[in-house]
Parts: structure tokens; sequence; C-alpha cells
């Protein structure tokens, strides 16, 4: 039976699409974005987290791991993510749920019948669903079904994605989708592959990929593209201008958005809990006064004027 792997639902989303939608968080991601507000997301098998605020530290996790990835030391309970099997079995023993597991098998009935429960809420706002993430695509073939099965149930749908895929995944999912929610993060290759761990060409041609798709749709499909603002990464002058520079000459007519997200720091508690070091823990916020800054700068970059907005909220 086709399953995928999911995270968490995001019910009553308004980031993620127009109205209110339901976001799907896929497991698995082929970036590794040093600002990553979702790293739970990044490896495609199942995670434990700890949250050491419930701890009672009764020890009951060490009597049913099965790998030895815990142990008990003068400092308290030791984890050695390098020995997690992703079972589960500790957090399922936890009396204090301290211990949680990230990551669900589903069917697409399942899943479909989950999300089936908000219709009311698509219907009167006009929202809908997300497949977001990690990465759907590299869950392709589940979420081409899942997305296949909302629209044949009347339900609008929208894929996010950072773009790093084989276009058959791309062609897979496209039939099957409203609106493509497409990240652009860093125009220059060589930053890119600094950022994330891999160069943007793959995700240049993808979006000309999308673009010849919605083209070919007579442009029924809706694309955004949105660009997370990292101080000391993307939120440079050099970077902003030339991603316009490129959406104005690529994609103009085609794209209806071009969304500047502005950076959070929200996740620091999912790295801690992680076991994860995370460069940005003590980045403040950016100022309302940085943020207009960046919005005229996309806007003097080529595009259209009307299509920039800056989203995400500012320092007091």
């Amino acid at each position: 039976m086709l399953s995928g792997l999911i995270l968490h639902l995001q019910r009553l989303s308004t980031e993620d699409g127009p109205g209110l939608r339901t976001s799907v968080f896929f497991k698995g991601c082929p970036l590794r974005c040093e600002w990553c507000h979702n790293p739970e997301s990044l490896s495609p098998k199942p995670q434990v987290q700890w949250i050491e605020t419930r701890c009672i530290g009764c020890g009951t996790c060490l009597e049913t791991c099965r790998n030895g990835g815990l142990s008990k030391t003068e400092e308290g309970i030791v984890r050695d993510r390098t020995r997690c099997l992703g079972c589960g079995t500790c957090a399922e023993a936890c009396p204090a749920n301290a211990m949680e597991l990230l990551g669900t098998r589903v069917s697409v009935d399942e899943l479909l019948a989950e999300v089936l429960k908000d219709r009311v809420y698509f219907e009167q706002s006009g929202g809908g669903v997300t497949a977001s993430g990690g990465e759907p695509a590299v869950q392709a073939e589940f979420v081409a079904e899942f997305l296949r099965r909302l629209r044949e149930a009347g339900i609008r749908t929208a894929l996010d994605t950072c773009g790093v895929c084989p276009p058959g995944s791309l062609e897979r999912l496209l039939p099957h989708t409203d609106l493509v929610l497409f990240d652009l993060k860093e125009i220059e290759a060589g930053k890119h592959r600094e950022f994330t761990g891999q160069s943007n060409r793959k995700i240049l041609e993808n979006l000309l990929l999308v673009r010849d798709a919605i083209a070919a749709r007579g442009r029924d499909v809706a694309l955004w593209i949105r660009t997370p603002l990292i101080p000391g990464a993307t939120a440079t002058r050099e970077n902003v201008s030339g991603l316009g520079a490129f959406i104005a000459r690529h994609v103009d007519g085609i794209v209806e958005r071009w969304e500047l997200c502005a950076f959070n720091n929200l996740c620091r508690d999912k790295y801690r809990r992680l076991g994860m070091e995370w460069r940005f823990t003590d980045t403040p916020l950016m100022t309302q006064e940085s943020l207009h800054e960046w919005e005229e700068c996309a806007k003097e970059s080529g595009v259209r004027r009307d299509i920039v907005i800056v989203t995400g909220t500012p320092r007091a």
C-alpha cells in the first residue's frame, strides 16, 4: 500500500497560500539551509526529540531503548543520537511525554480523511491544502496521489517546494496543483552552495519548468515566489536585486507574488530538542525599517512593484 511519512498537520494556517489552509508537513529535504526553521523535517526518517522541561528523570526510556542510544550519567540522561533507530519505543513508554517521535507513516486514505475534516474552512475562506515540508517532492508518488484525490474532492491544492528535485517529480505533481509556492533563496551559485549545501542551478531550471507548465495549462496555476531574508546570508542588496532581475527576465507575467519572508527565530527550541546547533540562535528579528528597505530594494529590481510583499514579524 502506498504510504507517506509526515511530521504533522497545521490547521487554520494563513501563511501557505490564500484563505484558511491545512498544511501537511512531509519529512525529508535535499537542502541543508543554515537558517532552516523546520530542522525536524530534514531527515527522511522518523526521529525522536527530547523536551527537557517535561522530563521527570524516571529512567523509563533507558529500559526501553533497543540500541543503547540512552545512558545515565552523573549529569543526567545522555542521548547518543547516532545509535537512535527512530523506532519510538522510548516515546511510547515515556510517562511525561518528554520523548516525542517525529514522523508518522500514513496512507493516502488516512491523510485524506483527516484533512477533509477541515473542508468547511476551505469552502468559506477560499483556502485549501498545502503540501509542505521538508520537500514534498522527496515523496513525489505519494504526494501526487494525495493532491489528485484532494482535487477530485473539490479541494484546492498548493505545492510548497524548494525546487531541488528531478524534473520528473515536478511533472508528476504539477497537474494536481493549483498554486506553486517556489523558494528562491540566493542568486549566486557559490553562496547558495555555502548556505544550503547545493548549487542553485537545478532550482532555477525547475522554476523555468514550472513557468512552462503554467503557460501550457493556460495559467490556471498560480505561482508565488518566496525568498527568506536572513541577516548575514540572503539579506544583501546584491542578492535581492539579482533575484528580482532573474524573476523579471524569466517569469514576468507568470508570477503573481514575490514574498520576502522576514527572518524569525522561533525555531531555536527545535534545534535544542534535536541536539543540533543553530548558527542564528542569537540573531535578532529584523526591524520594521529594515523590512521596508528590503521591500523597496525588491521593487526597484525590475519586477512589477505590485507583486512584492513582505511577511513576518519585525522586532518591537
